[in-house]
């Protein structure tokens, strides 16, 4: 891996076609776990822990979207593995455009779940400088407790709890350099403009983290899109049948 960090994963299934999934900020493969459970008899299935996140390694200093995105190519490399179907989540699909951008020969596709290729704005980038002040002054799991209720359509969905327990396990150095990672990343509506891939672009109805508007931000013969109805930021837990049956019509129809 690149800097040396080595990622924890999951690989499972078999099948013609290899589907790789990212989660997001201060998650873990098990985000996936759902949609893994249904595609591994049909699909070979990947889920990786980025770098600091999970059971994977923390590496010091800062890092950027495109040295994550490299992780990922490199993890790729070492397992051999040639052309796979990419599913980013969030933070993960930030880190699938910066790969399409660098790396479009490791692609058959990919999908951006709850993310966006604009870049943040002024607020988003106050939002980030106070999320790190909070875990700097308050710790991982106080930050977490706070930001995964923010995530779900409903206030009670029965998924916080484990999520959080999941969030607990992020390091303080994986939470705080993805931060500034995403601060400082740039603008990759071209990405999605310019691929010669075919892309599935999914939203949340309820979305309170990243709208609708900011997943469809480029139209295209090769762009399909989804609305996941009543789910919020986490439709991987909100709404996992109608994700898997997306999922799948995206990778048989391309």
């Amino acid at each position: 891996m690149t800097d040396n960090s080595k990622l924890s994963y999951i690989d499972t299934g078999k099948g013609n076609q290899t589907l790789l999934f990212i989660h997001g900020f201060c998650g873990s493969h098990e985000y996936w776990s759902d949609i893994i459970a249904e595609l591994k008899d049909e699909y070979r299935v990947i889920a990786v822990d980025l770098r600091g996140h999970g059971a994977s390694e923390e590496i010091e200093g800062s890092f950027s979207i495109e040295d994550m995105a490299a992780d990922i190519a490199s993890f790729l490399d070492e397992l051999e593995i040639g052309q796979v179907y990419m599913f980013g989540h969030s933070l993960g699909g930030y880190i699938t455009l910066a790969f399409a951008e660098r790396f479009p020969g490791k692609l058959s596709g990919f999908s951006l779940v709850h993310s966006t290729a604009f870049p943040d704005d002024e607020t988003g980038k106050a939002g980030r400088l106070k999320s790190v002040e909070k875990i700097e002054s308050e710790g991982i799991p106080a930050f977490i407790d706070g930001l995964i209720p923010k995530l779900f359509a409903n206030s009670d969905d029965p998924n916080i709890d484990h999520t959080k327990e999941i969030g607990y396990i992020t390091s303080e150095i994986g939470a705080i350099g993805s931060l500034h990672a995403m601060r400082n990343r740039i603008d990759r509506n071209h990405v999605l403009k310019d691929t010669q891939l075919p892309i599935l672009l999914v939203a949340g109805e309820q979305d309170k983290v990243i709208p609708v508007e900011k997943t469809f931000s480029v139209k295209g013969s090769h762009i399909n899109e989804v609305i996941l109805k009543g789910s919020g930021h986490m439709g991987m837990l909100e709404a996992p049948s109608t994700l898997i049956e997306e999922i799948i019509r995206f990778v048989e129809k391309n």
